[in-house]
């Protein structure tokens, strides 16, 4: 559905995962290979110019490709023919050390790690843009005082950039968790047709060295054919974000009802707009985001499942993944592009979030009332009192200042001035301000440091 995209894998990443960098990032290793070979001796240094030359995807005929792969089980089998038959035209000699000692899966596990390192450095500035905008309304909003929200009802008051600073907060935690990642996540994978790299001899260790070098891959203790928890943990990486900013535009499109309207996406021609209706506003950022996420649990079901890979090559498992991870990862990149564009142009209604504070005419502030009374009869006495006052506030349809001024139990100890404070959000929100500066002082202290590009 090359036509919903835009709209769902509208980011830097998808261009990333085609079928060419799927084919060209294969043909890299091949070239590799070759290079690391000749420079261990196990093939002839005049074969590599050759080979080289011959691993452009501009010289495969995709079409075939896709056809013959229907019958080899994977695209590297027809690849290593089709790239042996271009280098046997221009040599025949070179043409006989493609692919020497390599088998299909570290063809294509590899050169999928090579889209990996490429997707992981444009997530990693992807995600940091979407941090800076994110801090930029963190800030500006610190002290935007709105309803908070439990159980889809209010509860009591907090600021709209502690609601942002949340989100912040946890992608600053993805961001971490993403260079971690990165060191484990691309590896090279090469083991031969067993793992053994038998068909190298005693040359097959300094050859894999040689080829992680000449790939700039981590070289792993082991050949991973079957043990998939690196591709595991990309994927989970990526379905985590998705469900950080699946809950952002939820709640931002609850925020964005009719009924509700404190904040509104960014308004565009032609955006949001109904067939049907002149008047329709609708949250389509959230929509799209929304879409994307809802795909993700089942993409991830998919590769929990390909963990359980028979011996030491899989069937089912590992072919499994190479669609779904490409999908889970493209999907997630629109995610974040979606999610950017909807914070930086993001419409803040400070004063309907202010005029929704009174709506239940003080019952919001109930709480702040029951604690200031705890002082002088109890807790448990105070909660009693103030609950009873609020449900006849509900009853009466009258706000509950009015009720609180005209009962003794609390004009005995408040004045008419002092149950107004109380009453009064913008002195309610607690430590909000507070832990809104501790998110922003640790977004300042990260984003110093160094990125995957450096």
């Amino acid at each position: 559905m090359d036509l919903l995209t835009p709209m769902l894998r509208g980011s830097a990443l998808t261009a990333l995962f085609s079928d060419a960098q799927a084919v060209q990032g294969m043909l890299d290793f091949e070239a590799a290979l070759a290079r690391a070979e000749a420079a261990c001796g196990v093939i002839p240094s005049e074969a590599v110019a050759a080979i080289e030359r011959a691993c452009d995807v501009r010289s495969i005929d995709m079409t075939a490709l896709g056809e013959a792969a229907a019958s080899a089980g994977n695209l590297a089998i027809p690849l290593v023919k089709q790239l042996t038959a271009q280098v046997k035209q221009n040599d025949p000699d070179a043409a006989r050390y493609v692919h020497w000692g390599a088998t299909s899966q570290d063809v294509i596990d590899s050169g999928f790690v090579l889209q990996l390192r490429e997707a992981l450095l444009k997530t990693d500035e992807m995600l940091a843009n979407l941090l800076a905008a994110l801090a930029k309304q963190t800030t500006l909003h610190r002290e935007t005082v709105m309803p908070g929200r439990t159980w889809m009802q209010h509860a009591l008051p907090v600021t709209f950039g502690l609601k942002l600073a949340g989100t912040l907060d946890a992608l600053l935690r993805w961001q971490v968790r993403l260079r971690e990642i990165s060191s484990r996540a691309l590896t090279l994978q090469f083991g031969g047709a067993a793992g053994t790299l038998a068909s190298l001899n005693d040359h097959g260790p300094a050859v894999a060295e040689a080829l992680a070098q000449e790939l700039n891959l981590t070289l792993a203790d082991t050949p991973w054919h079957s043990q998939r928890d690196r591709l595991l943990e990309i994927g989970h990486w990526y379905a985590g974000v998705c469900g950080t900013l699946g809950k952002f535009a939820s709640d931002f499109s609850l925020l964005m009802q009719t009924e509700v309207a404190e904040v509104s996406e960014p308004t565009a021609p032609g955006r949001g707009g109904s067939s049907a209706m002149p008047h329709k506003r609708n949250p389509v950022g959230c929509a799209a985001i929304l879409t994307a996420v809802q795909r993700t649990p089942g993409l991830m079901a998919t590769l929990y499942a390909s963990q359980i890979q028979q011996h030491e090559r899989a069937l089912g498992g590992w072919q499994a993944e190479w669609e779904v991870l490409p999908e889970l990862i493209t999907l997630a990149g629109g995610v974040i592009a979606q999610s950017e564009q909807l914070v930086r142009g993001m419409q803040v209604d400070a004063v309907k979030m202010r005029a929704d504070l009174d709506i239940t005419h003080g019952l919001i502030m109930a709480e702040s009332v029951t604690l200031a009374l705890a002082k002088f009869i109890g807790k448990q006495d105070a909660h009693h009192l103030i609950e009873t006052l609020c449900h006849q506030a509900l009853d009466q349809k009258c706000p509950l200042l009015q009720l609180l001024e005209n009962d003794p139990r609390l004009t005995a100890h408040f004045t008419p001035a002092e149950l107004t404070a109380l009453l009064d959000p913008s002195k309610a929100t607690g430590s909000a301000t507070y832990f809104v500066r501790q998110v922003l002082a640790r977004y300042q202290e990260q984003c110093h440091d160094h990125s995957l590009s450096d």
